[in-house]
C-alpha cells in the first residue's frame, strides 16, 4: 500500500511537461475504508492512500489518457524536449548500474498561482505543465525526459521520478524487466510490451512501452491503475500537486464482529506503516480499552512514530459497544391443569427473546395422555446466540377416560403426522375393487446399477412423444462424478422440439430415501407452479444435454441423486444417461463409454406409465383399503431393457404416476397412508395440496400410518396424485375408515 502511493507520485512526477490530465480533475482524494461493521472511523488530517487490488488496479483512479487536455490549456499538444538535461541519466532498459540523481536541484520557491489549491507544499511534489521543472520541499528538480503523448496515450519516463518518490529501481537481466519496488510490492515492465506485472499479476496497459533517448517510457495509466496517489490539479497555475508525504500512516481495525460490554476482549488489529519503509518505533493510543464495561459509542484514536522521529496524523475509530445478550424466556401454558385420559391438550407457547427464538425443544409434549397421574412437561428454548432457558409445568390426568388412544389418534392426529395402530388387521379389510385407464407415457427408468462403480452409460433408449424419466443412482466410483442425460437427434432432415413440463430433482446427498422423497415433492411442486417448463430444439445430427439440474453439481463418493421428469418430443430422440468423471467433457467422452451391466435393481423402458383410477361408489362407511403397487389390483408394468432388449418387470411400479379420483367419500371419513412392503417416506397430493408421509420421519410397515385427509360432515369427492418415492418400498395402502364420534370433555 505504501509503495503504491509513492509510485504513483513517481509517475506523475514524470508527467512533468506534456502532462495529460482531465481538465475537470481538480482534486482526487481517496477515503480510508471503514473497519468492521461495529466500528466507524476516519483519519484526521491524514493523506489518504489507495489500495492495490489483485488485478494491479485501483478503484477510483482518473485515467489521464482520456482526451488530450493539453490542447485545452495551451491550444496544442506540446512535445517539449527543451530544458536542462539531468546529468547521470542512463538507459533505463539496459540495467546499467550507474546512479541517477533524478534531476539537477536548486533551492527555489515554487510558483504559486492559486493558493486555494495547495495551502502547503510540505509532503507535496509539484509538477509544472509544459516544463521540466519539478518542486519538492522547496527545491527545484529537472526531469531527465518529459512525459509525451503518442496515439492518445500519455507516456512517462520511469527513472526520472523514482527517487522523488523514494522508490527502488532495478533491472532483471534474465527476464529483461525493469523493476520498481516498494517494500513487498513490485512492478515489472518490459520494453515493447503492452502488459506489465503487479505483484506477479499480468495486467494490460493502455499502450505499448518503448525506449527513447536512454529513457524507458511506459503509459502513465500503467502506474495510476496499480497505485493510487491523491493529487490536486491547479488549472490556474498549470501545475499538478501530488501528495508524497513520507509521514507514517496510523491505521487499525477491530477484529471482533461484536463488542459486548463487560464480556468482549477487544482485538485491535494494527495496520500502521511507513511510506518510506522505516520501522514504526512508537505508538500512542487515546480512548483504548481492552474491555469496555458500559454500552455506548467510544472513539479510539491512534498515532505512530517512525524511526526518523516523524509522527503520523491521528487515526480514529468509533467502537459500538452493545449490552450483554440476555437469554430467552421460556414460557408456555395449557388450556387446563386437569385432563381426562384421552382428552386433547392445547399448548400455548409464550416464550420470548430480544432477537428471536431459534430452537424449541419439548419434552413429554403429547396431545393427550392415557395413564392417570401427574405429568411433567418441559420446554427449552434457544436463541441465535446459543443462550437457553427452560420451563417445566405439571398437569394432572384423572382416572376418567374420554377417548381410547386409537380413537383419539383418528380424530386429532394432525394431517401429515403419523400414529401407531394394529396394522396386522389391515389385510382383512375390504379392498376397493377399482379399474384404471392409462396414458401412453413412455417411462425410462434408470435405476440399475443403482450403485455405480465405474464411468459409463447407465441407460440408453430411444423415445418419441410423452416420456417420463426416473433416475436414481449412487456414486461408488471413488471420485467426483457428474451425471448427464444427452438427447441426440439421429434424424437427418427434421429438427426435434423437446418440451420439458415437470421436473423434480434432489441431491447429491448421502441419504437415498431423503433424496427420493425430496425429488417427488419437487416434482409435485412443478405440477402446481409450472416453473420447470421449457422448450428446446435439437437440429438433425445434434446432441444436447437435457435435464440440466442433474449435471449441475458434482457427486462425491457415496452420494445419491434422484430425478423425476416429464418430457414431450415430436421426433424420435436417443437418450443416453451417463456417469462420468466431473472433469471430463461428456460429448467427447460419450463415444468411448460402454453400457454398464445392471444389478439386482430395476431398469427398463415401459409404456402406459400414467394410470387413472376413478371410483364412483360410496367409500368410508366401513374400513376399506385401496392397494397400490401389489401386482394384483395394480399390476406391474412390463417392458424391456433398452441396451440389451431383455424382458423387464417394473416391480413396485416406480415412476408410474397415479391420478385417483374418489367421487363419493362418506362424511367423517379418515384417510391414512399405510406401507406394507417396508419403510416408506415421501409425499402425496390430496386435492391439489402436497401432504408429507410423514412430517418428522417416514413410516415403518405395517403398524404405522400417516394422516392424509378427513372429510367433513357431508359426502364429497377426494382426488389424489401419487408416485412412489425412490428409495422407499412398495406396496402401500390408502386406508378409509369412519372416525369415532366426537365427545365433549
Amino acid at each position: 500500500m505504501n509503495f503504491k502511493r509513492l509510485v504513483i507520485t513517481t509517475v506523475i512526477a514524470a508527467s512533468q511537461v506534456a502532462m495529460v490530465l482531465p481538465a475537470s480533475a481538480e482534486e482526487m482524494v481517496q477515503t480510508n475504508p471503514q473497519s468492521e461493521v461495529n466500528v466507524s472511523g476516519q483519519a484526521l488530517n491524514n493523506a489518504n492512500t489507495g489500495n492495490l487490488n489483485q488485478n494491479g488496479t485501483v478503484d477510483g483512479t482518473t485515467n489521464p489518457d482520456q482526451g488530450q487536455v493539453d490542447s485545452q490549456i495551451d491550444g496544442q499538444v506540446t512535445d517539449e524536449t527543451g530544458g536542462t538535461t539531468v546529468p547521470g541519466s542512463t538507459d533505463e532498459g539496459t540495467g546499467s548500474e550507474g546512479s541517477e540523481t533524478g534531476g539537477n536541484t536548486t533551492t527555489t520557491t515554487p510558483p504559486v498561482v492559486d493558493n486555494t489549491s495547495a495551502s502547503s507544499t510540505d509532503g507535496k511534489l509539484i509538477l509544472m505543465m509544459n516544463s521540466k521543472k519539478m518542486y519538492q520541499n522547496g527545491k527545484e528538480y529537472l526531469a531527465g525526459y518529459p512525459m509525451e503523448v503518442q496515439k492518445g496515450v500519455s507516456y512517462v519516463s520511469i527513472r526520472a521520478i523514482v527517487e522523488r518518490a523514494g522508490l527502488q529501481i532495478n533491472y532483471d537481466s534474465k527476464t529483461k524487466e525493469t523493476i520498481i519496488q516498494r517494500g513487498s510490492d513490485e512492478l515489472r515492465f518490459k520494453v515493447n510490451s503492452s502488459s506489465y506485472k503487479v505483484n506477479g499479476v499480468t495486467t494490460k496497459m493502455s499502450g505499448t512501452s518503448y525506449s527513447t533517448k536512454n529513457n524507458f517510457m511506459v503509459p502513465l495509466t500503467a502506474i495510476t491503475k496499480a497505485l493510487n496517489m491523491p493529487y490536486e490539479w491547479d488549472q490556474k497555475g498549470k501545475r499538478v500537486i501530488v501528495s508524497v508525504s513520507t509521514k507514517p500512516v496510523a491505521s487499525f481495525s477491530i477484529g471482533n464482529k461484536e463488542v459486548i460490554s463487560g464480556e468482549t476482549q477487544v482485538q485491535y488489529l494494527n495496520n500502521a506503516y511507513s511510506p518510506s519503509g522505516l520501522p514504526i518505533v512508537n505508538e500512542e493510543w487515546l480512548g483504548r480499552e481492552e474491555m469496555f464495561m458500559t454500552p455506548g459509542q467510544y472513539v479510539v484514536t491512534y498515532r505512530v512514530q517512525d524511526s526518523s522521529g516523524q509522527w503520523s496524523d491521528p487515526f480514529s475509530l468509533t467502537v459500538n459497544v452493545v449490552k450483554p445478550h440476555t437469554p430467552p424466556v421460556a414460557n408456555f401454558t395449557t388450556d387446563k391443569e386437569t385432563y381426562k385420559m384421552g382428552e386433547l391438550i392445547t399448548y400455548n407457547d409464550l416464550s420470548t427473546d430480544e432477537v428471536g427464538i431459534k430452537d424449541r425443544d419439548w419434552e413429554n409434549r403429547e396431545l393427550a395422555f392415557f395413564t392417570p397421574g401427574p405429568v411433567s412437561i418441559k420446554l427449552t428454548v434457544t436463541n441465535q446466540f446459543g443462550l437457553t432457558s427452560s420451563v417445566e409445568k405439571m398437569i394432572t390426568i384423572t382416572n376418567e377416560t374420554l377417548y381410547t388412544r386409537d380413537d383419539f389418534n383418528k380424530i386429532f392426529t394432525p394431517v401429515g403426522d403419523k400414529y401407531m395402530f394394529d396394522g396386522t388387521q389391515v389385510p382383512s379389510w375390504a379392498k376397493v375393487n377399482y379399474s384404471f385407464t392409462a396414458d401412453p407415457t413412455t417411462l425410462i427408468r434408470s435405476n440399475s446399477p443403482e450403485t455405480v462403480y465405474s464411468e459409463g452409460v447407465v441407460y440408453r433408449e430411444t423415445a418419441i412423444g410423452d416420456t417420463r424419466f426416473m433416475i436414481h443412482h449412487a456414486n461408488a466410483t471413488g471420485k467426483s462424478v457428474k451425471m448427464y442425460v444427452i438427447a441426440s437427434n439421429k434424424n437427418t432432415t427434421e429438427t426435434a422440439r423437446l418440451t420439458q413440463t415437470n421436473l423434480g430433482f434432489a441431491g447429491p446427498n448421502q441419504y437415498a430415501t431423503g433424496v427420493g422423497k425430496a425429488s417427488v415433492q419437487r416434482y409435485y411442486e412443478s405440477l402446481q407452479t409450472g416453473n420447470k417448463y421449457k422448450d428446446m430444439w435439437i437440429a438433425p445430427g445434434e446432441s444436447k444435454i437435457i435435464l440440466t439440474e442433474l449435471s449441475a453439481t458434482s457427486m462425491k463418493p457415496g452420494e445419491v441423486i434422484s430425478l423425476l421428469a416429464d418430457l414431450y418430443s415430436d421426433q424420435t430422440l436417443q437418450y443416453d444417461v451417463i456417469m462420468l468423471d466431473a472433469s471430463k467433457d461428456p460429448f467427447k467422452s460419450l463415444p468411448y463409454l460402454s453400457v454398464l451391466p445392471s444389478d439386482i435393481h430395476n431398469r427398463g423402458t415401459y409404456t402406459d406409465a400414467t394410470r387413472h383410477i376413478e371410483y364412483s361408489e360410496l367409500i368410508g362407511t366401513t374400513p376399506t383399503r385401496l392397494l397400490i403397487g401389489d401386482n394384483s389390483s395394480d399390476p406391474f408394468l412390463v417392458g424391456e431393457d433398452g441396451p440389451t432388449g431383455e424382458y423387464k418387470l417394473n416391480a413396485g411400479n416406480f415412476g408410474v404416476v397415479y391420478t385417483i379420483k374418489l367421487h363419493r367419500v362418506a362424511p367423517n371419513t379418515l384417510i391414512t397412508f399405510n406401507p406394507r412392503g417396508g419403510f416408506y417416506t415421501g409425499n402425496i397430493m390430496v386435492n391439489g395440496n402436497i401432504v408429507p408421509i410423514a412430517n418428522s420421519s417416514g413410516l415403518s410397515a405395517p403398524n404405522e400410518n400417516s394422516v392424509l385427509f378427513r372429510s367433513g360432515d357431508r359426502e364429497q369427492t377426494v382426488e389424489f396424485l401419487f408416485t412412489a418415492a425412490p428409495g422407499s418400498n412398495l406396496s402401500v395402502n390408502l386406508l378409509f375408515q369412519p372416525m369415532p364420534e366426537v365427545k365433549q370433555p
